[in-house]
């Protein structure tokens, strides 16, 4: 066997063996045997997020996204359309910034500045600009550490 191909064997198995030891009732993101959306978070509920590096935040729901950043603090909101993948939520609409999109995958997060941690990772990609984050609902809240 190439050893290359060997050494890209090796995260896949580690995927089907942390996929094994969820139990049959827990729907496990981007599990190849469930054709399911992802459920993690309901259609109407509110996601919480922001980033650092720049400063930048928001929510998004059923009222629309809404991003802000220090410059703009009551923020910039726009209606938007979302999607329910299988491995995670996203929300896509138009920001003056340009095409925006948000992506919710369920995967621990730190904002890196404080002992916070919160259950959702965020993606949100405006025009060319990509930037990273945490997110948080009310159901799934962010903790501090002990």
């Amino acid at each position: 066997m190439n050893r290359s191909f060997a050494s890209m064997l090796t995260p896949i198995m580690a995927l089907f063996a942390l996929a094994a030891c969820h139990s049959a009732g827990e729907q496990v993101p981007g599990d190849a045997n469930d054709r399911n959306p992802w459920n993690g978070i309901a259609a109407g509920e509110v996601v919480h997020f922001l980033g650092t590096e720049p400063f930048w935040g928001g929510q998004v729901g059923p009222d629309g996204l809404t991003y802000t950043t220090p410059e703009n603090e009551k923020g910039e909101t726009v209606s938007a359309n979302r999607f329910a993948g299988r491995g995670g939520v996203s929300f896509s609409g138009t920001l003056a910034g340009g095409a925006a999109t948000l992506m919710v995958t369920p995967a621990p997060c730190s904002d890196g500045m404080s002992d916070a941690r919160y259950p959702f990772i965020v993606t949100l990609q405006i025009g060319e600009q990509t930037r990273s984050g945490c997110g948080w609902t009310e159901k799934q809240p962010r903790t501090t550490g002990q």
